[in-house]
């Protein structure tokens, strides 16, 4: 996958959340977004992904900063038609994405040579400059909140294109930053509701209602800020005590070498709790320690 498509596909992974899809039993609605490419169906953020690849195969441009910056070169409905579904439900927030894939098209081609490459450059091999360089640029990536008077930076996705860089060019060429380690999970919906379910989170009764009647927490809110605060939190502990382990094994080891356990850090641990969550969601929304997954309709998660 090249950083381009990369780019592209991170900065529309947001809101994949069916309206129609309510009851969170792990079964997808028949009417969600649905999207069906080279012969198989696909819901959620990969319904995203198939329509991309979808558009690519049909040879439609679409990783060109210049071609999804112009309305000429790719009007809206074009962009309605590349994302059509294949259901009633439609892509959630589909003029939030024509609104941030024409931002981002007019960005790249007038502050960065057309390409995102050049982001990339002038972060230097630092995964926290570059951060602040797709925030500082970018408005839909700038995942702020004001919480008890300080400003909350969360910048969930702006963080996940990181990893993605990171994790698919395996830590050389784009991928290759020195300061990896300093980026922190992705707080969105699925992982606080694994951190509850292993006893990571605790929600006040109170929460938990909310959460069973189904109500919108609002984007900026500071219930909504809570949740996503202390996953990240949690996570940030969980990753602690995993190298505390780590440290104890090879402490204990009675090799003449030490064992080489590869570093942990808060991507690996937010890759494989979303797994364990996508995989185990009908444990999660129906087991003895299950809770409802909390709904924001936002684009930055």
């Amino acid at each position: 996958m090249t950083q381009a498509r990369i780019f592209l596909v991170d900065l529309l992974n947001f809101s994949f959340w069916s309206d129609v899809d309510i009851a969170d039993t792990g079964d997808p609605h028949p009417d969600r977004y649905r999207v069906t490419f080279g012969g198989a169906s696909y819901t959620g953020y990969w319904s995203m992904v198939a329509a991309i690849n979808r558009a690519l195969e049909e040879g439609i441009p679409l990783t060109t900063p210049e071609f999804f910056a112009s309305e000429t070169s790719l009007p809206d409905e074009e962009i309605k038609r590349i994302f059509r579904s294949d259901t009633i439900e439609q892509i959630p927030l589909l003029n939030d994405r024509i609104r941030i894939i024409r931002e981002a098209g007019k960005v790249l081609v007038e502050k960065f040579g057309g390409s995102f490459i050049n982001c990339i450059a002038q972060a230097q091999g630092s995964s926290l400059a570059l951060v602040n360089i797709i925030t500082s640029n970018f408005s839909s990536f700038r995942d702020e909140a004001a919480f008890c008077g300080r400003k909350v930076q969360i910048n969930k996705r702006a963080q996940i294109l990181v990893a993605d860089l990171w994790a698919c060019f395996q830590n050389q060429g784009y991928g290759e930053f020195h300061d990896i380690d300093e980026i922190t999970m992705f707080a969105d919906y699925r992982v606080p509701q694994t951190l509850y379910h292993f006893q990571c989170l605790q929600y006040s009764q109170e929460l938990l209602d909310i959460l069973d009647r189904g109500e919108l927490l609002p984007n900026g809110s500071p219930v909504e800020v809570e949740i996503r605060g202390n996953s990240i939190w949690a996570v940030e502990l969980i990753r602690k005590r995993i190298q505390e382990l780590i440290r104890k094994e090879q402490e204990l080891s009675s090799s003449e070498e030490p064992l080489k356990m590869q570093a942990v850090n808060a991507i690996l641990i937010d890759f494989f709790i979303w797994d364990f969550a996508k995989a185990a969601q009908q444990d999660l929304a129906r087991g003895q320690r299950s809770v409802k997954v909390h709904r924001t309709r936002s684009v930055f998660y």
